[in-house]
C-alpha cells in the first residue's frame, strides 16, 4: 500500500475551495498545542478559512506552564496578520483527565502510544461538531516528534463518528516546522523545550525531581 501524502491531499482541498469561490470562507476548528506550533499553520490556513483556535491541553505540566502557553497563544492571534479573523476558544484545564487517559503508559517515549491515546483530538472533533464548523484539524503534525500518519488516522476516525470533515495535514512539510521557528523569533514567542506533559518534561530534564 502506498503511503498517503497528506500535504498533497490538503492541497487538493484548498484548490477546491479556491475553485468554489464562495462568498464566505469555510470555518475551521483548529486544535493548537502552543503558539509556536500554530504560527505557521495560522499564517498558511487563514488565507482559506475563518479559524477558531481551540486551546485544549489538559496534559500541560505544570499549571504555570499551561497559563504561559495560553497567554502566548492569545498574543499571537492578536498580532499575526491574517486574511480572515481568527477566534480563540480555551477548553477546560483538568490535568486529572489526562493522567487517567495516560495511566499505564507513563514510561512510553514521546510520540508513542501514550500520545495516540490523548484526549485532545476527541475534544477538538467534538467541539467542531458542537460549533458547526466545516472542518477540523490539529497543529500537532507540525512537530518532528509527532506521527502525522497516526494523527490523521485518528482524526479521520473521530470525524466520521461525529459527522464532521477532517482536514488532512502534515504541517511539517514544505518547511512548515522551519517557518514556525522563524515566526517564533519574529514575534518573540515563548518556545518551550519539551512537548508539554510531565512525562515529556522528565525525558528532557532527567535531573528534575518531578
Amino acid at each position: 500500500m502506498n503511503k498517503r501524502n497528506y500535504q498533497k491531499e490538503l492541497d487538493q482541498v484548498l484548490d477546491q475551495l479556491c475553485t468554489d469561490k464562495e462568498e464566505t470562507a469555510p470555518t475551521l476548528l483548529l486544535h493548537s498545542c502552543c503558539a509556536p506550533c500554530s504560527s505557521y499553520v495560522l499564517e498558511y490556513l487563514s488565507r482559506y478559512f475563518r479559524i477558531t483556535v481551540l486551546y485544549y491541553n489538559p496534559n500541560i505540566y505544570p499549571e504555570s506552564e499551561y497559563h504561559n502557553r495560553v497567554q502566548e497563544q492569545m498574543r499571537l492571534i492578536r498580532e499575526l496578520p491574517t486574511r480572515y479573523p481568527v477566534d480563540f476558544l480555551e477548553g477546560d484545564y483538568i490535568p486529572a483527565d489526562f493522567y487517567h487517559c495516560a495511566k499505564g503508559m507513563e514510561e512510553i517515549p514521546e510520540g508513542g502510544k501514550r500520545c495516540f491515546a490523548c484526549l485532545r483530538l476527541t475534544e477538538a472533533v467534538r467541539t467542531a461538531k458542537e460549533k458547526g464548523c466545516d472542518y477540523v484539524a490539529t497543529t500537532l503534525s507540525i512537530s518532528p516528534l509527532k506521527n502525522a500518519e497516526k494523527l490523521n488516522e485518528i482524526g479521520e476516525e473521530l470525524a466520521e463518528q461525529y459527522g464532521v470533515r477532517w482536514l488532512p495535514n502534515d504541517f511539517k512539510k514544505r518547511n512548515g516546522y522551519k517557518r514556525s521557528t522563524e515566526l517564533s523569533k519574529e514575534y518573540d514567542l515563548y518556545r518551550q523545550d519539551y512537548c508539554g506533559c510531565i512525562f515529556s518534561y522528565r525525558e528532557r530534564h532527567p535531573e528534575a525531581s518531578v
